[in-house]
């Protein structure tokens, strides 16, 4: 039997994979959330409390409950504790998304979200890349509207995040969402073109 075709969707702050990803689950592809994954791994995973604790002691999990503001300062502020923690993160979201795959492997479509796909070394693990675009400037609004953070904080979150162009790059498939380009037809023309895909591999065609 063939598994699935993977979709990796991906793009920075206030790009708007969220709405990309919303639209694919609405047209009835599965979709894993991988930031969404990753908090519930981290607030519950046994392995990650501890190896968390080690690195950044037990008020990361005070009376057992993870101390979000703390862990995302720790991210956010040092290169190489972020390193730290996410090689502590990312192998369990990954083997997370492995099983997550295996539950649906009677789908022929499927896709992973990620923020840090390529950077967290995601792209492995699906087929194709779709990269989610939007100008710097209508990301910086977006982002200061939906967490009600400062520019300087939202610039700062950008700046650690792998750039549009090294994106761009090495996507296979780019969605442009500028508040002028309609998104749906975009997204119905990228999973029409799965969709064949999946049609003439089954007939050999």
């Amino acid at each position: 039997m063939s598994m699935p075709i993977k979709l990796g969707i991906t793009g920075g702050i206030g790009s708007g994979k969220s709405v990309v990803s919303r639209l694919l689950e609405i047209m009835g592809v599965p979709v894993y959330l991988s930031d969404a994954e990753s908090k519930r791994l981290t607030a519950t995973d046994s392995h990650i409390r501890r190896e968390l604790i080690a690195l950044l002691g037990e008020e990361v999990y005070p009376n057992g409950e993870l101390n979000k503001p703390l862990l995302a300062n720790a991210l956010f502020s040092d290169p190489e504790q972020a390193r730290k923690i996410n090689s502590v993160i990312h192998p369990c979201v990954k083997e997370d998304f492995r099983q997550w795959v295996e539950k649906h492997k009677d789908a022929p479509l499927i896709a992973l979200e990620a923020a840090i796909l390529i950077e967290a070394g995601f792209a492995g693990e699906v087929d194709y890349i779709v990269m989610v675009y939007a100008p710097m400037d209508i990301r910086i609004e977006r982002a200061m509207k939906r967490d009600a953070s400062p520019r300087e904080e939202i610039v700062r979150r950008i700046r650690h995040q792998m750039s549009d162009e090294e994106k761009k790059a090495k996507a296979h498939y780019t969605i442009l969402n500028d508040g002028a380009q309609a998104i749906i037809p975009q997204v119905e023309e990228l999973l029409n073109t799965f969709t064949h895909n999946i049609i003439e591999t089954k007939l050999n065609i």
